[in-house]
């Protein structure tokens, strides 16, 4: 075991919305007992469909909205009671980089500009920022003549790459990137992932990288976590993860994604039916069980709480044996 960075335990964060007539409150139950360690100088890979929980997780872990119960410990501090000075380091020792960079830079700002400004807010004087961008752009593999460039002027790739510089320029020790490949073309998506992969080796950064795809996390990951209606349903290394998959909606992910491994092929794969159900109306017991093939009685009556397996797999689920006897 490393050095956890990050520790969430049992960490919940719910939406109030009041519903009908006499204003009912109701929940949306968007990250739901969720329990996860990230350790120093790791990638995990977080991985689900859309609304499954992932940004929401990411956003509370960085601190952009706070968790209905328990909290988020960061090198050992729990920013819930953390001090001013304490949360200044946090803020500087995570970043964050954010889905569709073109979004997200301001249209009217300079390369120069978007990437200093981060610089500018934590006091530095402007010529010492200067000199940081420039070599911030260079950490990405792009050289000083696109510091005068607007984002109009550039290509999705090119974007990434100033967000993750902008991203880089504060020195932080970790970086969360939420789905830093999609409308990327495949060219351009592996050199952005050897571009990450380079830039971990060589500063020892630890990442939570969000995605709906999975060959991404086969490729970047250390270890995968999967989500699913707000639930953790399954985590561990990548390579276990992959070849032998715990959680039927693991399961169903990889067999929904792209098969590179020509050896992979030939296996028997089941394709999920159906599609999410409202946060707002969860089903009693398993969230996954109306979807689920191998779903009992018991699996619509209680939820199944987290098997730890002897390598640091887990799976939430009562039906795993079932999945292995696939395998």
């Amino acid at each position: 075991m490393g050095e956890a960075v990050i520790e969430l335990n049992n960490l919940k964060k719910y939406f109030t919305i009041n519903k009908g007539i006499k204003r009912k409150k109701n929940y949306v139950k968007a990250v739901d007992d969720v329990t996860l360690t990230i350790n120093k100088g790791e990638i995990v890979g977080l991985v689900g469909e859309s609304g499954s929980g992932k940004t929401t997780l990411a956003r509370v872990i960085l601190n952009l909205t706070k968790p209905t119960d328990s909290h988020v410990v960061f090198n050992g501090i729990n920013l819930s009671k953390a001090t001013r000075k304490e949360m200044k380091k946090f803020r500087t020792d995570v970043a964050v980089v954010f889905q569709d960079p073109a979004s997200n830079l301001n249209p009217r700002s300079t390369v120069m500009s978007s990437i200093m400004r981060p610089l500018i807010l934590h006091g530095m004087p402007k010529k010492l920022a200067k000199e940081k961008a420039v070599k911030s752009l260079e950490l990405v593999k792009m050289d000083s003549r696109y510091l005068n460039s607007y984002p109009h002027q550039l290509s999705g790739g090119q974007l990434q790459r100033i967000a993750i510089a902008r991203a880089l320029v504060l020195e932080p020790k970790v970086m969360i990137l939420d789905e830093p490949t999609s409308a990327l073309d495949i060219s351009v998506q592996a050199q952005i992932l050897n571009l990450l992969l380079d830039l971990q080796e060589s500063f020892n950064l630890t990442y939570l990288v969000i995605t709906h795809d999975l060959n991404v996390i086969r490729y970047i990951s250390d270890r995968i976590a999967v989500m699913y209606l707000g639930k953790l349903v399954e985590f561990g290394p990548t390579d276990e993860v992959i070849k032998d998959p715990k959680h039927p909606y693991t399961e169903g992910l990889m067999a929904a994604s792209p098969i590179l491994d020509p050896h992979d092929r030939d296996k028997e794969k089941y394709l999920m039916e159906g599609a999410p159900v409202s946060l707002i109306n969860l089903p009693t017991g398993c969230n996954f069980h109306p979807r689920c093939p191998y779903a009992t009685k018991d699996c619509a009556n209680e939820a199944p709480q987290n098997i730890i397996f002897p390598n640091g797999h887990q799976v939430a689920c009562f039906r795993y044996e079932s999945i292995l006897k696939k395998i």
